[in-house]
């Protein structure tokens, strides 16, 4: 079996889709790595897994947000290196920020089910933008009509969202790990932040200033291929 070069899994978070991982998908491409990127299908897409190619090659999973906990624990646990985007491991934490945000996520999930959902979601979406413009994301879900299928995944994985208490299931306790994070993120709080850096302490960091919980920043890219680059 002929070795395959270096390949990456991506995965969006919660509200998201594979069109927000197209510009790495790209710079990947351009350097010969092989890439796929997961599918939670909750607008226009329809729902895709994602698993390592056979035959080797350094495998590297980058994911945003809510994005490792929505991965196999198969998947996870087979990754030589780990790229987490302004992510966390328990995203509600104790005390008064954790009591705030539970509240918030319950208002959401009553909203998915009714008239305010697609509102709800972009009023999210220029929260986790700012401080950048909403315009500057990718069209996303917002672009298509929810459907059913689409709102039921979204409740589930905010469901989801509210019970994270750590790193996920199959994360890889050998891995290289580099934690992303925005200066201005209004999603996930300081103190979850704090929980996910003590949960990896051997963990390569770097933080974006100006930016929030997208990472609207045209120099994200290259500075995550550039640590893929210098990897053992």
């Amino acid at each position: 079996m002929q070795l395959i070069a270096t390949q990456l899994i991506a995965m969006h978070g919660w509200a998201g889709d594979a069109q927000g991982m197209e510009p790495f998908q790209a710079a990947w491409s351009a350097r010969g790595w092989r890439s796929q990127c997961g599918e939670r299908g909750y607008a226009g897409q329809p729902p895709r897994a994602v698993n390592w190619l056979a035959g080797g090659g350094l495998k590297v999973l980058v994911a945003h947000s809510l994005g490792p906990h929505l991965l196999a624990p198969a998947v996870l646990e087979q990754a030589d290196a780990v790229v987490l985007l302004a992510s966390f491991g328990r995203f509600l934490p104790e005390g008064k920020d954790g009591r705030r945000l539970a509240a918030a996520v319950a208002s959401m999930a009553n909203q998915l089910g009714g008239s305010q959902a697609e509102s709800m979601i972009e009023t999210f979406l220029e929260k986790a933008a700012a401080p950048q413009a909403p315009s500057q994301l990718p069209p996303g879900i917002t672009a298509r009509a929810l459907l059913e299928p689409g709102r039921r995944r979204l409740a589930e994985d905010l469901a989801l969202l509210a019970a994270t208490s750590g790193l996920p299931a199959g994360f890889p306790s050998r891995a290289r790990v580099l934690i992303v994070e925005g200066r201005e993120d209004q999603i996930v709080v300081p103190e979850a932040r704090r929980l996910l850096r003590e949960a990896l302490p051997a963990a390569d960091s770097l933080e974006l200033a100006g930016v929030g919980h997208c990472l609207l920043s045209s120099a994200l890219v290259g500075m995550v291929c550039a640590w893929i680059e210098a990897l053992p």
